[in-house]
């Protein structure tokens, strides 16, 4: 297959939660949780080159309030696209990364 490029466009609240769950669980002995949800290693590579993509774009991650910002992102992605059902999400979201910088 020739390789084509996609663009996407995404609010910032979404590529920063997105980007600490995949920098998160990509940075795991075998993947984390993301493998187990896998069913092929193009998979685990199309969320590595996904991944790749926010951190080329995203200056967020080098911040030294990374933290803070993507708890807000959270906040923010939460109120505006609701509330999951608890029996969904087994724990409050917590960013695990600490900033680049």
């Amino acid at each position: 297959m020739k390789e084509e490029t996609v663009n996407l466009k995404r609010g910032k609240a979404e590529a920063l939660v997105l980007f600490e769950l995949l920098s998160r669980e990509l940075g795991r002995p075998k993947y984390g949780q993301l493998a187990e949800v896998s069913t092929s290693d193009a998979e685990l590579w199309a969320l590595d080159g996904l991944l790749g993509a926010l951190e080329s774009t995203l200056p967020e991650p080098f911040a030294a309030n990374y933290l803070e910002l993507v708890a807000e992102a959270a906040s923010c992605l939460v109120e505006w696209r609701g509330k999951l059902s608890p029996t969904t999400l087994k724990r409050p979201f917590r960013p695990l990364l600490k900033p680049f910088g």
